[in-house]
């Protein structure tokens, strides 16, 4: 079941965004355990699993156990485990949800597969992308974004918070969670568009707890 308060804050991340770590793959992936644990037990709403990038795992089987390990962490603390862009995988974990983009699966195509069993996630980049889709029962969400700059997301333009004025404004009533170079300072701008969606906010933080807390507080 989908309950729009899991979007209040949602984290994103992969071992990938663990870049900063020193070692190698297992040290990102222990990093990433240890974040989302922290990050769980500081009250995030929702965890995504994305992984993508130069340093994301490559191996299927590696992604799943990964992806395993983190739904295990998400079921402890009840909180929604959610999978980017690989629907088939989101479907055999019997994860809540899956999030997909534009350049994925076609939207036609997810919606056949999920058959209701897990929640969809959309990401949408303009306002015609927002309409089209907006009568699409089987959306729970969209997400929208890059807001600010991002280094996740170097190859998408920014689309600002005008995006997300402009789709409310539309009449569009699906939840929105606004993504892309969110931080503790720059929340509390996107609070009456719907929820935010982070990753180096909370991956890069030096107190994950303390971000946590102050993402919360201005989301």
């Amino acid at each position: 079941m989908f309950d729009a308060n899991c979007l209040k804050l949602m984290f994103v991340a992969g071992s990938q965004d663990f870049y900063h770590i020193k070692g190698g793959k297992n040290d990102r992936i222990n990093a990433l355990l240890d974040a989302l644990e922290l990050a769980l037990e500081s009250k995030i709403t929702a965890f995504q699993f994305r992984q993508k990038g130069d340093l994301a795992l490559q191996d299927p089987i590696e992604i799943k156990q990964l992806a395993l390990k983190c739904q295990k962490l998400c079921q402890k603390y009840g909180t929604p485990f959610i999978v980017n862009d690989e629907v088939k995988l989101a479907l055999e974990l019997k994860a809540d949800g899956v999030h997909v983009g534009q350049e994925d699966m076609a939207i036609e195509e997810v919606m056949a597969l999920c058959k209701k069993r897990l929640f969809i996630g959309l990401s949408v980049n303009t306002l015609e992308q927002a309409l089209k889709a907006r009568h699409l029962d089987a959306i729970a969400y969209f997400g929208v974004g890059p807001i600010f700059p991002t280094q996740s997301k170097k190859d998408k333009q920014v689309v600002g918070v005008e995006l997300l004025k402009k789709i409310k404004d539309s009449g569009v009533k699906k939840p929105l969670v606004a993504i892309g170079g969110i931080t503790t300072h720059n929340a509390s701008k996107l609070r009456e568009y719907g929820g935010i969606a982070v990753i180096s906010a909370i991956a890069q933080a030096k107190d994950k707890a303390l971000a946590v807390g102050k993402l919360l507080k201005n989301a």
